[in-house]
């Protein structure tokens, strides 16, 4: 298996459903009260791409994106439309957008982040950053040059290491690493005209 670094069709992505998942057991005791476990430390999302095809030709593109894939075989890229910047989806992302790190006068590499809510957060790595969407800062400044990203694993490296308790930020956008879900796309072409909707499943995939 590999990944492939190609985006899923956005214009049919965008119509589709789909969300962060997480694996909580629950058990109740006699009395009633709740033991509530998290089994995952990272949620997964979910999608199901069929929502977003409009017609004949869409499904057509879905088919052949599928058959490069070899069904579940290969991972791609998802574009998220409700999460897919390093701010949120209106705003354009900026330099500062979001904390990555602290320099210590040796460290030069950093993994892009993203962190969700403030009480109590949750961060989430983002290995997947669009080419030539990504900016950097140091300590509140925009470095234009010095460092470079690289798109496949969403690691920043600097020339020269930031000095010791600099903050390091970044802002980006970001597609989701999926595969599909089945090795069978199943349609009814004889309803799909007046609107039957083919089920393709979407897991996103741990890199």
């Amino acid at each position: 298996m590999a990944f492939h670094e190609v985006r899923f069709p956005t214009g049919i992505s965008f119509g589709s459903r789909g969300g962060p998942q997480r694996k909580t057991f629950v058990s109740v005791s006699g009395s009633g009260y709740e033991h509530r476990n998290s089994q995952w430390a990272d949620s997964k999302r979910t999608y199901n791409a069929g929502y977003g095809i409009k017609d004949i030709d869409d499904l057509n593109e879905v088919i052949s994106f599928f058959e490069e894939r070899r069904g579940r075989l290969h991972g791609f890229r998802w574009k998220d439309r409700s999460d897919w910047k390093s701010c949120k989806p209106a705003v354009t992302p900026n330099f500062d957008d979001q904390t990555i790190g602290a320099g210590d006068g040796s460290t030069t590499t950093f993994q892009l982040i993203k962190v969700y809510g403030s009480t109590n957060s949750y961060t989430r790595d983002i290995k997947k950053p669009v080419a030539n969407s990504v900016v950097v800062g140091i300590d509140g400044v925009q470095q234009l040059s010095g460092w470079s990203v690289d798109t496949t694993t969403g690691v920043i490296t600097f020339t020269t290491a930031p000095g010791s308790g600099l903050g390091v930020t970044a802002g980006y956008q970001f597609d989701v690493p999926v595969r599909f879900d089945t090795d069978y796309l199943e349609v009814d072409y004889s309803g799909f005209e007046s609107g039957a909707i083919p089920d393709i499943p979407l897991v996103e995939i741990r890199i």
